[in-house]
């Protein structure tokens, strides 16, 4: 199951390889998840008993008023939902779980999840979750053709295996010149919001003008660069200074090559 792979054509017209991601890596990422929501979950309690009376003592439960219980049982829920939620939105569709397992959630179109998509498919985890232990999204995740769980029916999402690299050693001209300019991602400060503003063709016109940065005469690049630039800068906030232009675009590249580059 773990070879299964699906190609996906964009609205861009665009064809995409992935390599769906099965039970096995996708119950890994999750457990990794829940161990860090378990303990995120024990320093809230241990907290709120400490800041409540003084000490830790679990004990303590036993003697709180029922609507307190209940409100620390309905504060947890959102944590935990918001956590899944808030990770696949704004951070391209991976918890640390699915980072550290090397897979992701995308929609089936191929774009990063919408905000509607990862809201959809993290309320309906209360469905997977039944009746017990997620069996109900195991058994979906298991036999169904792209290992979806109910979820993933609803919002039109899919998880993937993040693209392969094996090219440590062997950087491409482009991050040759990058690399020679002494450039990374960091020189750049890019919020989520403006992240999520780039679409398929945005990233399509940057990749083709880095493809073509070190072939095209000096006169001609710095045109191009002025007209992508007008195009690109203003949907990430960044500013047009021309004597920066240039740098400013690569490292714009850097940056949307880790959400954008993962055909196999």
């Amino acid at each position: 199951m773990n070879e299964d792979r699906i190609s996906i054509k964009t609205p861009e017209y665009v064809s995409l390889q992935f390599q769906v991601a099965g039970l096995g890596s996708r119950t890994a990422a999750y457990i990794i998840d829940q161990l860090i929501l378990m303990a995120f979950n024990i320093a809230i309690v241990v907290i709120f008993l400490i800041i409540t009376y003084g000490q830790p003592d679990i004990l303590i439960f036993l003697d709180l008023h029922s609507y307190l219980i209940a409100i620390i049982i309905i504060g947890i829920f959102f944590i935990n939902w918001g956590y899944f939620f808030a990770f696949e939105y704004f951070s391209g569709g991976r918890t640390p779980g699915k980072r550290a397992m090397g897979i992701r959630v995308i929609q089936e179109n191929g774009h990063s999840i919408t905000l509607l998509s990862s809201f959809i498919r993290n309320l309906l985890r209360i469905i997977d979750s039944l009746p017990t232990g997620y069996f109900l999204g195991i058994i979906m995740i298991f036999f169904h053709s792209k290992h979806k769980r109910i979820g993933d029916l609803v919002a039109g999402s899919i998880v993937v295996h993040e693209r392969k690299t094996n090219r440590k050693n062997k950087l491409s001209a482009i991050e040759k010149e990058i690399q020679t300019r002494g450039l990374s991602k960091n020189d750049l400060i890019i919020d989520e919001w403006s992240l999520k503003s780039i679409k398929m063709k945005d990233w399509k016109l940057i990749q083709t003008y880095c493809n073509r940065f070190l072939q095209l005469p000096k006169n001609d690049r710095d045109e191009l660069t002025k007209q992508i630039a007008a195009i690109l800068f203003p949907k990430l906030g960044i500013e047009q200074e021309d004597e920066e232009l240039e740098n400013k675009l690569l490292i714009v590249y850097l940056i949307l090559k880790d959400e954008w580059e993962f055909e196999l």
